[in-house]
């Protein structure tokens, strides 16, 4: 062999090879070629031919033996278009400059702890083994799109834990029968399995710790057959999901189908039109700095919740419109959202006696919408929020039996609250310990029961009449309670309505008393006979009146003695009346007559009828007179 020549016992194929690697050339029409030849070849390199580049360039040969090239060193570029390898090719802890197959059929690949200095292109290839990229460092980019990895069950298709890339992965038409495992890997720029079809039994992408500093993209027809697993991942741009298939691994049971755990997302993520679970989605402690845009997504998990974000903090929206479709329980508990939360339009399903949405515990920096057509199967939980703008359920359906709660929004606030659904629901719709600045509704919306204890509105918005609002009172399912009284009164009190407070404040004092004891219920009716418990000012005028008539026909008839032995003054029925009926005031009759017998009894009842009478006319007096 001369410095410049092939070994002695290279055929003639292998000569070609040789000559074409010197200048840098493609292989062609070389039908079979020993993996020890090219070995050879590429850690011994010849020299260049002169004003050449040295690289090896085959096509459409059949490689035979084992390709060895750990921990070897090769500075010219390896590409191989359209080969054939009989055994799985090794470039663990190897150095390489480029390294790219296309169209190549392989039982396997290991690249364990290389190092490739530029691209790195495994493009178009059918692998039926393991594609191993563990550890494997890559200067420029790294490309897997519509290669094919089949593997027996249980085995990983592409192993790729560790890896880093610094400029960005493709893995686009990617097909692989087994999970692909990214763990603790780092890509610099943009991560993408657009198209990609991924099967595995637990995880068909298992990526936790995954760092990308751009998008990640598992969108245009991704398939995902056995959930995704994102733990604790960094993705620096946005997560697309866009017109993807996932499917978690014992859907519809607990499994995610999608795992976004503790995950940070530096951009939105989108995942609306055409995207599709089976299973559930896990965005728990997940801290988003765009929005969340679920419009048109179909989520499908009946079996327990199908969108678990407890805790979930979203900088801008979390946007659930146009179409959206949940089979199982939306749980957005303790969630932070700085723009909006929007479910016009969505339809949410829970199962039997579960919520369709609980979002316990949520801030909201704008909108929380549930109106605009917002159709739920099953109760919605809303209690302890605080929603800095307006909370509407206008034109929205809640479909849940009578007797079970269809709306809870205990110890919340609200700028606003709008309570106008389609229909009026028939489930408990509770409102208790809420604050609102205005309530918006709509008679024809009020559940048949409404639990209102402890609301408080500053406004409420259609102005209706007392008589009207006292209906909207009475549907506590649990009795009885007076706060919601005081708050309606108070509220027309503020507004200048005081004929309507007075009405509410006596429509409570009518209602308790079907709570009182039967002494105390008696003496309640006759309160409200005689003076409206106090808010009927006039009808104590009257009986004043009425009593101060049949008091001086009396004592006309039947004259009391005078006192002593002075002379007293000229006795007066009608002074001697009025001296009787109004306390503190004395005319001189009562200290100076005595009535005897039955005329004492009248002088008891006309004294106590004129202390209770003419202290309600100083009230109502005083009610009317002040205005502060």
């Amino acid at each position: 062999m001369s410095d410049d020549g092939p070994p002695d016992d290279w055929d003639a194929h292998e000569r070609r090879l040789w000559e074409a690697y010197r200048h840098g050339e493609w292989c062609e029409d070389v039908p079979e070629v020993r993996a020890e030849a090219l070995r050879w070849l590429l850690v011994a390199a010849p020299r260049p031919a002169p004003g050449r580049l040295a690289r090896l360039r085959l096509r459409g040969a059949r490689i035979t033996g084992t390709l060895d090239l750990a921990e070897a060193a090769v500075q010219g570029a390896i590409r191989l278009d359209a080969c054939r390898f009989e055994e799985v090719p090794c470039f663990d802890g190897g150095q390489f400059g480029v390294l790219q197959l296309k169209d190549c059929a392989l039982p396997g690949l290991s690249a364990a702890g290389a190092r490739v200095g530029q691209e790195c292109e495994i493009v178009g290839c059918a692998l039926d083994g393991t594609l191993n990229l563990r550890s494997l460092t890559v200067g420029t980019h790294l490309l897997l799109d519509r290669s094919t990895v089949r593997v027996p069950d249980g085995t990983a298709a592409v192993d790729a834990r560790s890896l880093a890339v610094e400029e960005h992965l493709s893995a686009t038409g990617l097909v692989c029968t087994g999970p692909v495992r990214l763990g603790s890997s780092r890509v610099q720029d943009t991560l993408g399995f657009r198209g990609a079809r991924l099967q595995g039994d637990r995880a068909c992408l298992q990526a936790p710790e995954l760092t990308v500093g751009g998008g990640l993209y598992l969108d245009r027809g991704f398939s995902g057959d056995g959930g995704i697993d994102l733990y604790g991942a960094s993705i620096g741009g946005s997560l697309h999901l866009e017109d993807a298939t996932l499917t978690g691994p014992d859907a519809p049971g607990g499994e995610p189908a999608l795992q976004l755990l503790c995950a940070s997302v530096g951009g939105d993520i989108q995942a609306g039109s055409g995207f599709g679970v089976r299973g559930s989605v896990d965005m728990r402690d997940t801290s988003v700095r765009g929005s969340v845009v679920l419009r048109r997504a179909r989520l499908h998990h009946p079996a327990g919740t199908a969108l678990r974000a407890h805790r979930l903090h979203v900088g801008g929206d979390l946007d659930c419109r146009a179409g959206f479709t949940s089979q199982g329980t939306v749980d957005l508990c303790d969630a932070r959202v700085g723009g909006s939360a929007l479910f016009e339009g969505a339809e949410l399903t829970g199962l039997a006696g579960a919520a369709a949405l609980r979002a316990n515990g949520i801030e909201v920096g704008a909108e929380f919408n549930c109106c605009d057509g917002l159709t739920a199967h099953g109760r919605i939980s809303l209690s302890s929020i605080t929603v800095r703008a307006r909370l509407c359920f206008e034109n929205a359906l809640l479909d849940v039996p009578a007797g079970e709660r269809a709306l809870i929004c205990r110890r919340s606030a609200a700028a606003e609250l709008t309570l106008k659904p389609r229909e009026a629901p028939q489930g408990i719709v509770d409102l208790s310990h809420t604050r609102v600045g205005v309530l918006r509704d709509d008679p024809a919306g009020w559940s048949r029961s409404l639990v209102l204890e402890g609301l408080a509105y500053d406004s409420a918005k259609p102005a209706l009449p007392g008589h009207r609002r006292l209906t909207w009172l009475d549907r506590d399912p649990a009795g009885f309670a007076p706060q919601p009284y005081e708050q309606l009164a108070a509220n027309y009190r503020r507004h200048g309505r005081d004929a309507d407070a007075r009405l509410v404040l006596l429509a409570k004092q009518r209602r308790r008393r079907a709570t009182l004891a039967w002494p105390a219920r008696i003496w309640s009716l006759l309160q409200d006979l005689t003076v409206g418990y106090g808010y009927r000012p006039l009808r104590a005028v009257l009986l004043l009146a009425v009593f101060f008539t049949v008091g001086t026909v009396l004592f006309a008839a039947r004259p009391p003695s005078p006192y002593g032995d002075g002379t007293p003054p000229d006795f007066q029925p009608a002074v001697y009346t009025l001296d009787l009926l109004l306390p503190v005031v004395d005319f001189g009759q009562e200290r100076s007559y005595s009535s005897h017998g039955a005329m004492q009894w009248v002088v008891v009842v006309l004294v106590s009828v004129g202390w209770v009478l003419v202290t309600t006319v100083v009230a109502g007096a005083n009610r009317v007179l002040r205005r502060s």
